[in-house]
């Protein structure tokens, strides 16, 4: 049985996933030694629990546990009273690195689910971009003077960019991309996913793109066109801060989202905070430094790109910089 005392600051094994479209700013950008693969790495799962990917617990006297094992046994503990009864992790988190753009896809709400079936799960999501190389981009949304006509004229054609929001890539930038916004994640990005707990996405268009086989992937066009919310013309991006300051500073990015919510720390010295047993468990990511994350002996070490969960029965702890410069930190919640 776990106890409060038990509890630290989890850091889990990365699961990394090859793909035709993948990037090479995992090892350039963040330093990672990734594994062999004929695919080059397109996305590392930084904590996910689900039935074909769990993650396992790389350090501490929980070494080597799932976090499916860690639900079980904690509860309320790790996950807080708002899912109380909860049967697996609420989110996804992801480093998404994209050598060649992603597919244009769109997830879909519960509703469409309904209508749709076959085990289809809702999912919204948010992208904090870490690196961007020049000329960039996120596709995301549609052009407010886009008719849905237009829309499904062009989906086999390259024209259908124009019909799509388009936005330069900016280190530090946000995207709240809610269910049913149809989008895309250029070349040259490397960005942190978090996301409800879902695998459930709609290919609109792979750009024509093949394979190495010679043969294009699967589109899902009447599931797509099922779940886009052609109504939704709101601008997902939510613009970085600029300038530096002396001393710690704190810009909610995410705060109006059912599943999450999410704040921008920009650190100097330590952060205090405190989880709520009654509420939920914390996610710290660490952007572009390392830090420290826990109190006394139950620390945890977070080097750039990596994720830690705070146990929501883990009380008060500090994110405390090792470097001599101001730090970005993702702190979410849900």
């Amino acid at each position: 049985m776990i106890n409060t005392s038990d509890l630290y600051p989890l850091r889990f094994e990365p699961l990394y996933k090859p793909v035709m479209w993948g990037g090479d700013q995992m090892s350039s950008v963040l330093g990672r030694k990734l594994p062999e693969s004929s695919d080059p790495i397109g996305e590392s799962w930084e904590i996910v629990d689900r039935d074909d990917a769990q993650s396992v617990v790389a350090d501490g006297p929980m070494k080597g546990r799932t976090l499916q094992e860690l639900i079980h046994e904690c509860g309320t503990l790790l996950l807080g009273g708002n899912f109380r009864g909860a049967k697996r992790f609420p989110l996804l988190v992801k480093l998404i690195d994209a050598g060649q753009r992603l597919s244009l896809q769109v997830h879909p709400d519960a509703e469409a689910c309904r209508r749709i079936g076959n085990g289809a799960e809702p999912k919204t999501e948010m992208w904090y971009i870490i690196s961007a190389k020049p000329n960039a981009k996120i596709m995301a949304g549609l052009n407010p003077r886009t008719t849905r006509q237009q829309l499904l004229a062009s989906i086999d054609s390259p024209d259908v960019e124009s019909h799509l929001q388009v936005f330069k890539s900016e280190p530090g930038d946000a995207y709240f991309i809610f269910s049913g916004t149809i989008h895309a994640i250029g070349e040259g990005n490397l960005l942190l996913e978090i996301q409800q707990n879902s695998d459930t996405t709609y290919r609109v268009s792979d750009w024509g793109r093949l394979d190495k086989d010679g043969k294009s992937r699967e589109l899902h066009l009447k599931q797509a066109i099922e779940s886009i919310d052609f109504g939704n013309r709101t601008a997902p991006r939510i613009t970085g801060v600029t300038g530096h300051a002396a001393h710690n500073r704190k810009f909610p990015v995410i705060n109006r989202c059912p599943f999450f919510k999410a704040d921008d720390l920009r650190l100097v010295t330590d952060w205090q905070d405190t989880t709520d047993p009654g509420a939920s468990f914390h996610l710290i990511s660490a952007i572009n430094g390392t830090v420290d994350v826990g109190r006394g002996d139950r620390t945890t070490r977070l080097n750039a790109g990596e994720t830690c969960l705070i146990p929501a029965g883990f009380g008060t702890y500090t994110v405390r910089p090792t470097e001599a410069k101001e730090i970005t930190i993702l702190k979410t919640t849900a």
